[in-house]
């Protein structure tokens, strides 16, 4: 899958961005899909990606260390200022907040969903 890096329009639309990633478009058109231009939950995520042609794991997956990812995962992330979602793909991270990144940003708890693209 090819990523172009999308940085977050405001500090609360990092979910925003990473679906834009994902899907290919821009956070304002997810903001206005969603009727929300503010924090994203879990459910918006996941429902968003499923109406796209993705498919999405149920489940929550805690990981420590890169090499336990899959190769497609959105994150969820504890870092020092709040919860956030991120984007690893084939080995990069795609965080809407630090930029494209070859290892985690600072965060304390570190959880993902496996992804898999349209067919």
């Amino acid at each position: 899958m090819i990523v172009d890096y999308i940085h977050e329009p405001t500090d609360l639309q990092c979910g925003q961005a990473v679906l834009a990633m994902l899907l290919g478009t821009t956070p304002e058109k997810i903001c206005d899909m969603l009727g929300n231009c503010r924090e994203t939950d879990l459910t918006e995520m996941k429902d968003t990606l499923r109406a796209a042609g993705f498919k999405v794991s149920d489940r929550r997956v805690p990981v420590r260390d890169k090499s336990e990812l899959p190769e497609l995962c959105f994150l969820s992330l504890e870092t020092p200022r709040c919860w956030h979602w991120s984007l690893y793909c084939e080995g990069v991270f795609y965080d809407p907040e630090h930029g494209v990144m070859t290892d985690f940003p600072a965060s304390a708890r570190r959880y993902f969903w496996e992804l898999e693209e349209p067919v």
